[in-house]
C-alpha cells in the first residue's frame, strides 16, 4: 500500500550575481526558507549570446555558465552552513535576468533580490533586474540592500497602507512576517489628500475599488480586527501620518526588520510604472523591502 506524496511547497528563489553583498543576500533568504518551511533554489542567470553572434561568443557563453554553477554551488553550501537542514538547490538558467526571474515567479513563494543585480554601494539607483522583477513578478519580491555591518533588528515588521486592495494583500503578508519572526507590527496610513501630493499620485487606490465611507481610522482597525484571530499573538500599532508617505515609510524603515508594501500588477502601458510609493521605498528604505503584487486590470 502506497501513500500520496505530500505536495512540496514553492521555493524561496534568491537570484545571485558576482560582487558585494551577495554573501548577506543569501543568509536572508535562507532564513526567509526557513521561517516558511519553504525550500531555498539559488538562481543564476545566465545571458544567451545574441542570435547569429560569433564562435568566441559562444565560448564566452560556455564560460559563463561553467562560471555560474561555480557561483551557485558557492552559495549553495554558504546556504547550507547557515541552516543546515533546509532543502538547497542551484539553478542556471539561461536568457534575461529580469524576464527569467518574472517568468519562474509563477512557481515561487517569494523571490529574493539584491538592491543592485551586481551588489554595490547601497545608495546607488536601485538595480534594473530588481526595478523590473518588483513590477512584474506573480509571487511577493523582497529586495534588500547592503547593511552596514550590525544585525538586522528581528523584532519590527512595518506595513505601508492605503485604502486599496494591494494594502490589503501587503497587510496580510506583513502579518504573516510579524507572526513568523515573533514581531511587533506597525500599520502605517498616510493620510494626505491626492490633490496635495506635489506628483499628484500618492495613492495606488484601483478606480473600482469601494472607497470606505468611515475615515481611515475606523477602516484600518477594522481591518485589523479582521486579522487577530488568524494572528493573536501579533502585536499591532496602527499609525496615521502626515508627511509624505514615502518619506515616512523610510524613517519607519529604520528600525525594522522588513517593510511591506502593495503593488498593482497592470496590463498595457500602466505595467510598465511601479506604484509611486512603492517604487520610491524601493530606493530609499533603510530595511528590505517586500513588494506585494495585486492584479489590477486584464
Amino acid at each position: 500500500m502506497t501513500s500520496a506524496a505530500t505536495p512540496q511547497k514553492r521555493p524561496v528563489i534568491v537570484g545571485v550575481d558576482r560582487g558585494p553583498g551577495q554573501d548577506e543576500l543569501v543568509r536572508f533568504a535562507a532564513r526567509e526558507a526557513v521561517l516558511r518551511g519553504c525550500p531555498l533554489h539559488i538562481a543564476h542567470v545566465i545571458e544567451l549570446p545574441l542570435p547569429g553572434g560569433s564562435s568566441s561568443d559562444h565560448e564566452e557563453g560556455g564560460s559563463a555558465a561553467e562560471a555560474g554553477a561555480r557561483l551557485v554551488e558557492q552559495y549553495e553550501r554558504l546556504a547550507r552552513e547557515e541552516s543546515p537542514s533546509l532543502p538547497v538547490a542551484g539553478e542556471l538558467p539561461m536568457g534575461h535576468a529580469a524576464a527569467t526571474l518574472t517568468e519562474r515567479s509563477a512557481d515561487a513563494t517569494l523571490i529574493v533580490l539584491g538592491h543592485r543585480g551586481s551588489g554595490g554601494s547601497p545608495r546607488l539607483p536601485l538595480g534594473s533586474v530588481s526595478r523590473q522583477v518588483a513590477t512584474h513578478a506573480e509571487c511577493p519580491v523582497v529586495v534588500t540592500r547592503p547593511s552596514h555591518g550590525a544585525e538586522p533588528p528581528d523584532d519590527l515588521v512595518v506595513a505601508g497602507v492605503d485604502l486599496d486592495e494591494a494594502s490589503l494583500q501587503a497587510l496580510d503578508m506583513a502579518y504573516l512576517e510579524a507572526g513568523l519572526r515573533g514581531a511587533r507590527l506597525d500599520v502605517m496610513h498616510c493620510a494626505v489628500h491626492i490633490a496635495t501630493s506635489s506628483t499628484g499620485a500618492i495613492t495606488t487606490m484601483a478606480p473600482d475599488f469601494p472607497v470606505p465611507r468611515r475615515g481611515p481610522q475606523e477602516f484600518f482597525e477594522a481591518e485589523i480586527s479582521k486579522r487577530r484571530e488568524r494572528y493573536p499573538d501579533v502585536e499591532v500599532d496602527l499609525r496615521i501620518g502626515h508627511p509624505p508617505p514615502g518619506r515616512l515609510l523610510t524613517e519607519a524603515s529604520r528600525n525594522a526588520s522588513l517593510l511591506v508594501v502593495g503593488s498593482h500588477r497592470r496590463t498595457g502601458l500602466r505595467r510598465l510604472l511601479l506604484g509611486s510609493v512603492s517604487g520610491e521605498v524601493l530606493h530609499t528604505a533603510l530595511c528590505p523591502v517586500a513588494v506585494v503584487p495585486v492584479q489590477d486590470d486584464v
